[in-house]
């Protein structure tokens, strides 16, 4: 489960672009911090200590704002496509004892049986649980799991307190029989092919192509060969 994490927040009265950025030239996110009815409230929140707590999933903030604490989950998280810092945070109020609809991200343990392909068809499953008990994963066990195996939503281990909101007979976790070098290798030429992708020779195949053409021209050659002699022998008939 994750734990709190404080965060000293400062009240923000500037909006605008001009004013993010300013903000962001001091190493701080805007944010915004809504729910349960009250209208929004606009903060700041120091940058690198909001870019250490994010790294959890559904990172449990207690944010402390002139005096007061209040809990809260992160809703949605811009963040520059480019450099990867934070540009602004929605933040969600909760309570303790609350039960708040988050998803969980699922984590593989474990090796499959030999030549077994896993697809995991769902990255996160969407849970129910108490707004300071959420899990960070949840924990699948596939060691030595067979071709044709599945997991579905319902097989999953919840941890205590959790409860499943993602329909229960939902694929999570599919095992199928691995490709083969020469199926994978036949793919990507057809793929590459597709888009036209061409590549040079390798030595051994521009050796086998020059021995098919000098033997297609001593083929060739023979065949010319016997064609003269037969119009010798034609001649002297004649004769």
């Amino acid at each position: 489960m994750s734990s709190e994490v404080k965060i000293k927040a400062e009240s923000r009265t500037t909006f605008g672009k001009g004013a993010a950025r300013r903000i962001r030239r001091d190493d701080k996110v805007p944010a915004v911090l809504y729910g349960h009815g009250t209208d929004p409230v606009h903060i700041t929140l120091p940058g690198h200590d909001l870019m250490l707590a994010l790294k959890t999933a559904n990172a449990l903030l207690s944010i402390e704002l002139e005096g007061d604490s209040q809990l809260a989950l992160p809703k949605q998280v811009q963040r520059d496509p480019i450099k990867g810092f934070i540009e602004h945070a929605d933040l969600i109020l909760v309570r303790r004892g609350e039960k708040v609809s988050v998803d969980v991200a699922i984590v593989l343990i474990g090796d499959p049986a030999p030549e077994t392909l896993v697809t995991l068809d769902h990255q996160t499953v969407l849970i129910e649980a108490e707004a300071t008990h959420i899990p960070e994963s949840i924990e699948v066990e596939i060691q030595g799991l067979q071709v044709g195996t599945q997991i579905l939503a319902k097989d999953l281990t919840l941890p205590e307190g959790s409860t499943l909101v993602l329909d229960e007979e939902a694929l999570v976790v599919n095992f199928t029989a691995a490709p083969t070098a020469e199926e994978v290798e036949a793919e990507l030429a057809e793929a590459e092919a597709e888009v036209g992708i061409e590549h040079d020779l390798s030595d051994e195949e521009l050796e086998a192509q020059a021995a098919d053409t000098a033997e297609g021209e001593a083929s060739d050659s023979g065949d010319e060969s016997d064609g003269d002699g037969d119009a010798g022998r034609g001649g002297s008939s004649q004769e």
